[in-house]
């Protein structure tokens, strides 16, 4: 079997896995809740590793590498802002999550978010839902798009089989099992993740001499690629190490991830979830700068015409012996495989248990409530596939939009809101639409390029609408109650 042959061999053997983890899965599925949380009874493991894994798509093991390619260790700032992003979600939402949603029987994030604040209306789940769909139906298509073309580069495939290949695999086993196959198979790519990001550029590093030999040469190189600083100064410095911190400021927003907390069997497992999470996202993202790093001294040629994100596949195939690198490559699958089902799920649960269950009324017994949740995926699966296919350009316009979007609508509220008394169902409403509103409008007028990146005034916007519309409406009903 030739190197091609053996890639595509532990390729099959991967799809098969997660379908099979989707089978097994199904057998445990029998209620609403099994089918959107699981029965609340993912483990310490299961829960850090499937919740990290579907909050990091191929943007990790493609965009971060090809970014420290490019800009060097000032690039590395990402890494610890995407570890903030993780430690305000471990420590300060997900012990609240579990609790109040335990509390309130609340499945889906608008579910709590409802069951927390109020919302007689349906004012705050209907927003929410739009801001999920709106956010998500495009992530998920783009997601499709970005598995065709792994499978396409991996495998050999063409773009269209690779997408179907792919996408049907995704609907299927999450269609069956549920959030349980979403967190079990998520659980299984996160480790073949880390596995990659920890083996691959420590291979690497040697192959380049050292981790003090890398940067001596970097600095023989270009003496800005060693720099922190990336020889900014002054506001541009400023504003360069604010923007690259603040993508934490996203992590609190992100239904697909904190769901993951609603499902943990017990607080003892949410405090173990704290330590294995936090060690997988610093291996994971410094793997992946250090992979960056080494490897501008060992493709030299990308930084000239070729594509630095295309790094990890390439070297991968160039170091390697195939059945190796068809582990490795299997890592960049399982970044994008582990998101879009995840975004899946939480899109569709969007559709049937807030809009169709409670705003509308319908299919709100238990076995109905599967029903509805497996057509969702079925019918959002398949349509993200059709505009997967056409590869329009359009979709990635909404990807803009959706980490900050998410972030800046509902981290606010959540942190505000389960960790005070203060907010009100008003307020968290106008936390949600301010921090979606002024992200698109920020992204749109260009100013994340020409001030600072969106999600930071619009998630800044947003807590203090929360604050302040809470505030106000507190002392409209304080004076109802006196009058």
């Amino acid at each position: 079997m030739g190197a091609d042959g053996s890639i595509a061999a532990v390729v099959a053997v991967y799809m098969v896995t997660l379908l099979g983890i989707g089978w097994a899965a199904s057998r445990l599925t029998r209620s609403s809740e099994d089918y959107y949380l699981a029965g609340r009874s993912l483990g310490s493991w299961v829960t850090a590793v499937s919740s990290t894994a579907s909050s990091e798509s191929g943007w990790v093991v493609l965009g971060a590498v090809g970014m420290v390619y490019v800009s060097g260790v000032s690039a590395l700032w990402f890494a610890p802002g995407c570890l903030m992003g993780y430690a305000a979600n471990l420590y300060l939402l997900a012990p609240q999550l579990r609790r109040e949603g335990v509390r309130t029987g609340a499945l889906t994030l608008p579910d709590l978010l409802v069951r927390r604040f109020g919302d007689r209306a349906h004012l705050l789940r209907v927003a929410s839902v739009v801001v999920i769909f709106l956010s998500l139906g495009g992530y998920v298509a783009a997601q499709m798009t970005a598995t065709g073309k792994a499978m396409q580069a991996i495998v050999g495939l063409s773009y269209q089989q690779g997408i179907w290949i792919g996408g049907v695999i995704i609907i299927v086993y999450t269609l069956m099992g549920g959030f349980r196959a979403v967190s079990w198979t998520d659980f299984f790519q996160g480790m073949v993740m880390v596995f990659a990001l920890v083996v691959m550029p420590g291979i690497a590093l040697l192959r380049a001499g050292g981790y003090g030999m890398t940067l001596e040469r970097l600095a023989a190189l270009d003496p800005q690629l060693v720099l922190v600083t990336g020889g900014r100064s002054g506001f541009a410095l400023l504003g360069f190490v604010v923007g690259m911190v603040g993508i934490g400021l996203g992590y609190p927003g992100q239904p697909h991830v904190l769901t993951r907390y609603m499902a943990a069997a017990s607080d003892e497992k949410i405090r173990q979830t704290q330590v294995i999470a936090m060690v997988w996202g610093a291996l994971v993202f410094y793997g992946a700068g250090f992979l960056g790093l080494a490897g501008r001294l060992l493709m030299p040629e990308l930084a000239s015409g070729g594509d630095p994100e295309q790094l990890f596949p390439l070297l991968s195939r160039q170091m390697l012996h195939p059945l190796v690198a068809g582990v490795m490559l299997a890592a960049i699958l399982s970044a994008i495989m582990s998101t879009v089902s995840s975004q899946l799920l939480v899109a569709a649960s969007a559709i049937s248990r807030d809009l169709l269950e409670e705003v509308f009324g319908v299919a709100r017994s238990g076995k109905a409530s599967v029903v509805a949740g497996r057509l969702s995926v079925l019918v959002l699966g398949l349509a993200a596939i059709a505009v997967a296919l056409q590869d329009v350009r359009v979709v990635f316009w909404f990807v803009l939009f959706a980490w900050s979007g998410m972030g800046a609508a509902f981290g606010p509220p959540l942190l505000l809101g389960l960790r005070t008394g203060w907010v009100t169902r008003w307020g968290a409403l106008a936390g949600v639409i301010t921090g979606f509103v002024v992200t698109i409008v920020w992204k749109s007028a260009g100013w994340s390029d020409a001030i600072i990146y969106e999600l930071i005034p619009a998630f800044a916007l947003s807590t203090v609408a929360t604050l302040l519309v809470s505030a106000l409406t507190r002392r409209a009903n304080a004076t109802e109650r006196v009058l």
